[in-house]
């Protein structure tokens, strides 16, 4: 009887150690799985401020071989150069800016052929998501510890400018890398492929190219730095002040400007539909004004240039030029 009693304490000691052993696995398991970020199906190559994350250069070694193999399958034939772009939730939406902006690739003069070097900086998780849908492969998510991109941030105004310079510390990195860009805000239209350059244009950091050499390098890592010198200021602005510092000089870096015909914007008075290759929805607050006008514009180019009426000219962008109060610059009187 004292036999059996034993046997069966045993018995009954060892279910107990192996529930509890198994509970401890589960634990374990479940725990561990909770330190595992959830991915979805599409994993994004992240490029993270290293404030957020403390070892970071393991981390950004391995978003690098990422970011290298989007770069790769989207240069074109020189294998050195991309179309890069920057999106946030708000140019996301459906009918939205990034809808007109590949639009304007599809029915511009020769201009399909470069969408499928076009690379998307996406400023949050929505804007990613919505990019992959549109152009798989070809989206890269930058993480901003603190700041939320995501909403429409208007020239000048809340983290605006911190979103910019973000987009010059990002591009700095592409250089790094031995890539040449070509960098276009989401709200251009692409018409054409062809440009002249003027010396003495003002800087717009809308639409620029930059060849990856040591010295545009250099000019980067300034341009960042020189926004502690101009706090506030956005980058297009430092830029117009830093570049007849001493130092550019010194490096021996060539610096053109794209003259306004090709390249035009909303802030001009008129457009020369038969020369403009490519128009900057700027001057202009609101989403849905600017797409309005955008979209009239490339109503107007299919017009003119797909449908030969050659007599066609661009409309006034007036939803835009409303918002802003815009008034055409006033024509001076001969004397006498």
């Amino acid at each position: 009887m004292l036999w059996q009693l034993q046997a069966k304490w045993r018995e009954f000691k060892w279910a107990v150690s192996l529930l509890l052993l198994t509970v401890l696995l589960y634990v374990v398991v479940y725990h561990s799985a909770s330190l595992v970020p959830n991915f979805p199906a599409s994993v994004a190559p992240v490029v993270a401020e290293k404030q957020e994350i403390n070892n970071i250069n393991s981390i950004e070694a391995e978003d690098m071989i990422n970011l290298e193999g989007i770069l790769k399958e989207a240069s074109m034939k020189d294998k050195k150069t991309v179309i890069m772009t920057l999106m946030n939730q708000a140019w996301a939406e459906p009918n939205s800016t990034f809808d007109v902006f590949l639009e304007s690739f599809r029915i511009g003069n020769g201009t399909s052929k470069l969408l499928p070097h076009i690379v998307v900086m996406c400023l949050d998780d929505k804007a990613y998501s919505r990019c992959l849908d549109v152009l798989p492969r070809r989206c890269i998510l930058l993480r901003t510890a603190g700041v939320d991109f995501s909403g429409e941030n208007r020239y000048m105004v809340g983290d605006y400018v911190k979103m910019m310079w973000r987009r010059i510390k990002f591009l700095g990195s592409l250089l790094k890398l031995g890539y040449n860009f070509l960098f276009t805000a989401a709200c251009n239209l692409f018409f054409n492929g062809n440009f002249s350059d003027r010396q003495h244009n003002e800087v717009n950091g809308g639409f620029k190219f930059v060849t990856a050499n040591h010295r545009t390098i250099k000019l980067y890592k300034y341009w960042y730095k020189s926004r502690l010198r101009f706090p506030g200021k956005h980058d297009q602005d430092v830029l117009n002040y830093i570049r007849s510092d001493q130092y550019i000089n010194k490096i021996g870096l060539d610096m053109r400007f794209i003259d306004t015909v090709d390249v035009g914007s909303f802030c001009q008075p008129n457009w020369d539909i038969t020369k403009v290759s490519v128009l900057h929805g700027n001057c202009c607050i609101g989403q849905s004004n600017k797409v309005k006008d955008l979209r009239q514009f490339l109503e107007d180019w299919t017009i003119f240039f797909c449908n030969g009426n050659r007599e066609r000219s661009f409309r006034q962008p007036m939803n835009c030029r409303r918002s802003v109060g815009w008034r055409p610059p006033r024509k001076h009187k001969r004397r006498g």
